[in-house]
This record gives structure tokens, C-alpha cells and sequence, in this order.
């Protein structure tokens, strides 16, 4: 075998032999070494060939503020990629699941009926302890008035207090409850409208176009020359 094609081949295999790492610092100062010099710490560092020729560019070592700049930009990241990943499923299950822009609206009211009806059984409830509460204070006002006194003396009975703070509390649980229910119907409402719209978006395409601009840059005004 030739011996000139055997050391050729050889030097394929240690083609970057004698390699030296250079670069010039932030005062203009060249450093060159056979391992990287402590003055290209800061600063853009190449591997050159004995000829000069630039291997591989080897970014400086990041500062801790720089560090933490980094790791802060990464998490950010994680946390858009996070929730980009999360978005696209629920675009998924939107389009698998609706078919017509009407069946939200099926959906929405199938969530919302149940809610009604506790709410008409709260306020059927509520027009039973006004009645009571009445009852209880004609109760209270003919021992008070002293009607009663015009023919014995009588005492009112103690539970008779007990049972309007009973009355009155019951009375302002349910109405409590009334408003956390019109609450969490307005919140169902919203939902369904906002997945709608979202639906809409996705069916047209514009969810896709709005996903384009927001990740194009923002065009800059042209600068007007005097």
C-alpha cells in the first residue's frame, strides 16, 4: 500500500492537529493559545487551524447576570411552549367535540338548568321563611303591644326569639346561595362563548392568522428624512 495514501488517510482521522484558540478581547488585544486563554473569557473565541483557519466560534462565558438573564428567558419560554401545548389541546377537543355553532349553545343551557332550578327551589324556600317570619313577628307583636295585658299578663315564650334568628339566617344562607348560583351561571355563559368564538376562529382560520402575527416582529415606522 502506498505509504503517502496511509499517512493521508491517517490525517483525516486528526485533521484539527496543532489547533490553537484565539480572539480579541474588549481593548483590542489578540490572545492566541494551544488551550483557551483566560483573556477570551469574555469575549467571541475561535479554534484556528495552523493556518489560520477558523474551526468552530465558541461563545464567552456568561456572567452570573447574564445567567440568570438566560435561565430567566428559558423559563419563559418553557412556560409559552407550556401553554402554546395546552391551547392546542383544547383546540383539539373543541373541534372534535362541536360540530355546529349551535350546539354550544345546547350545552350551555344543558349546564345552566339544573342551576335554575336550584335557584327556583332557593327562592320557593325563601317566600316559606317570609311567611314564617311573619307569622313569628304577629307572634311577638301581641306580647309586645300589650293586648295582652288587658286581661292577664302573659310572658312571651322563649323560643319565639330563637326561632326568627333561626328564620332570619336561613332566609340569608339561601339568598347568599341565589347569588353565588347567578354567578356561576354567568360564568358558564362566558365559557361557552368564549370556546364558541374560539371554535369560530378555529373553523375559519383565523386563529392560525392571529398565531402568525403574533409571532411575526412588529414592523417599525420608516424614518423620515429631513
Amino acid at each position: 500500500m502506498n505509504k503517502s495514501w496511509i499517512a493521508a488517510a491517517v490525517s483525516l482521522w486528526v485533521p484539527f492537529a496543532g489547533a490553537a484558540y484565539k480572539c480579541v478581547d474588549a481593548k483590542g488585544v489578540t490572545h492566541i493559545g494551544d488551550t483557551p486563554p483566560l483573556g477570551c473569557a469574555a469575549v467571541m473565541m475561535y479554534e484556528v487551524t495552523p493556518s489560520g483557519k477558523v474551526i468552530r466560534a465558541i461563545e464567552p462565558t456568561p456572567t452570573p447576570e447574564q445567567l440568570k438573564s438566560l435561565q430567566a428567558e428559558q423559563e419563559r419560554k418553557r412556560e409559552a411552549d407550556k401553554k402554546a401545548a395546552e391551547q392546542k389541546r383544547k383546540d383539539t377537543a373543541l373541534l372534535s367535540t362541536y360540530a355546529s355553532e349551535k350546539e354550544f349553545d345546547t350545552a350551555r343551557d344543558r349546564n345552566i338548568e339544573p342551576i335554575t332550578l336550584r335557584i327556583n327551589s332557593a327562592q320557593e324556600r325563601i317566600q316559606a321563611l317570609d311567611k314564617r317570619e311573619n307569622d313569628l313577628k304577629e307572634q311577638m307583636e301581641f306580647y309586645t303591644s300589650g293586648k295582652s295585658k288587658k286581661s292577664k299578663e302573659v310572658e312571651m315564650p322563649a323560643n319565639l326569639a330563637s326561632d326568627m334568628k333561626s328564620v332570619q339566617a336561613d332566609r340569608a344562607t339561601l339568598a347568599k346561595s341565589i347569588v353565588n348560583y347567578e354567578k356561576e351561571i354567568e360564568q358558564i355563559k362566558v365559557k361557552y362563548d368564549t370556546d364558541k368564538k374560539r371554535w369560530v376562529e378555529l373553523k375559519s382560520g383565523n386563529a392560525a392568522k392571529k398565531a402568525d402575527s403574533a409571532a411575526a416582529p412588529e414592523a417599525k415606522p420608516p424614518v423620515k428624512k429631513n
